[in-house]
């Protein structure tokens, strides 16, 4: 390997893993037997739209739903929405939220060592 080849390497081990396009997702659904109006109505839900929803943005139920069809974790399918460690990443106010208590405990941590 030369050294080219090696810097390209060591690029897509740092960097991040994106999460799973959805018609990727929709393709592994159905490989597994299932559509999102299938899914839904196994689950008692009136239309597929509910768990489209996860396709594109945050939305923990529906997430669960179709990473169980599927055979894996949700945080395979969407890795931008864990930590490392599984636990879901804070969303929306939430998120905003927690960096504010961040950016406050840096600043008194920082004044605190002045």
């Amino acid at each position: 390997m030369n050294k080219k080849d090696l810097k390209k390497a060591s690029i897509a081990a740092e960097a991040p893993a994106q999460d799973w396009h959805p018609a990727d997702i929709k393709a592994a659904l159905n490989k597994a037997g299932y559509t999102l109006a299938s899914l839904a109505e196994e689950h008692g839900l009136k239309a597929g739209g509910t768990l489209s929803k996860a396709l594109t943005s945050s939305f923990p139920i529906a997430e669960q739903r179709i990473a169980d069809a599927i055979g894996v974790h949700p945080m395979v399918i969407w890795p931008s929405r864990y930590n490392e460690d599984g636990t879901r990443k804070p969303q929306g106010f939430r998120a905003l939220e927690s960096s504010r208590r961040s950016a406050n405990a840096q600043a008194k941590a920082q004044g605190e060592q002045e």
